[in-house]
């Protein structure tokens, strides 16, 4: 398999690599942004909005550029390589997948021009990674559903203009069928939510709904047949944090190498020590095979 990208992916990924460069010189910088309340810059956001990364996945009918799951893996790979902490991932890889699969394009351009942000609520506290555990409650009420229950560790929650919510409308907690997925504007009646730090300086919300109640013609997709958008979204997403974590690898692989050259010990570099040549060389035969299995999974 031809791993080599074309011209327009190295430009792409030259380009974004530069961006990274320039908003994540050093980690004083990432420190800063996270002082905001949502855990980033909106400046920064906007910039990703200019340079066209935020339209990038979209088809051109969309008001995007029509990148596919490679070009996704590539500004990844860059945002992994300064652990960028814009909820890049959350919003344009995670839930514009299931609204460009559930044809739910109505939100599009405003993701695209950085407007809003939509987050994906799915995870319940005991649904562990389980797709299907759903037990949030969606009854039916003449044109509305209301919506009753809670979701845990929505990655971008605390920023988000809206949620994408998966909510049980049909069957028992665990059944593939009766999972509905709705679009709901965060501003709606009954919404709460908890904005925290996680691990890995993203941010992440508890949401809770009471009572709120949501249009029929927000549902996105099929009522009862969101599964199997979520499953193939959320595929997406894990390739895509792949991606993030080689940037990750490739960035630690040149530190190390140039503490190597830089670090001296009785009178020469240490680079120059057999043993570290061969550790060095090792952390980069894992970085390369990393890599090429995540551009086999995107």
């Amino acid at each position: 398999m031809d791993f080599d990208f074309s011209d327009d992916q190295k430009l792409l990924k030259e380009s974004v690599g530069k961006l990274m460069a320039s908003r994540y010189g050093d980690f004083e910088k990432r420190k800063g942004y996270q002082t905001h309340p949502n855990g980033f810059d909106p400046a920064v956001w906007a910039e990703y909005a200019e340079a066209g990364i935020l339209s990038l996945p979209f088809s051109e009918e969309q008001g995007g550029f029509g990148g596919g799951p490679v070009e996704t893996m590539i500004v990844m790979e860059e945002m992994g390589t300064a652990l960028a902490v814009e909820p890049y991932l959350a919003c344009v890889v995670l839930a514009g997948a299931i609204l460009k699969y559930g044809k739910a394009e109505q939100l599009i351009p405003e993701i695209a021009s950085g407007e809003a942000i939509v987050a994906l609520a799915n995870i319940e506290r005991s649904s562990r990674y389980d797709l299907s555990d759903v037990s949030l409650a969606a009854r039916r009420d003449g044109d509305d559903y209301v919506l009753e229950g809670e979701k845990s560790v929505v990655l971008g929650g605390g920023a988000a203009d809206y949620f994408i919510v998966a909510a049980r409308t049909a069957g028992a907690r665990r059944d593939a069928d009766g999972i509905t997925l709705l679009l709901v504007d965060a501003k709606s009646p009954g919404i709460s939510r908890r904005g925290y730090p996680t691990q890995d300086g993203q941010h992440a919300a508890e949401v809770s709904f009471g009572s709120v109640r949501v249009p029929v013609a927000n549902v996105i997709g099929e009522a009862g047949k969101g599964l199997p958008i979520l499953a193939r979204a959320v595929d997406e997403a894990i390739a895509g944090m792949c991606a993030e974590a080689v940037g990750a690898m490739d960035a630690l692989v040149k530190m190390t190498v140039e503490y190597l050259k830089t670090r001296k010990q009785f009178g020469v570099a240490i680079g120059s020590f057999q043993a570290l040549q061969h550790r060095s060389v090792d952390m980069l035969v894992m970085l390369e095979q990393a890599r090429s299995m995540a551009i086999y999974a995107a």
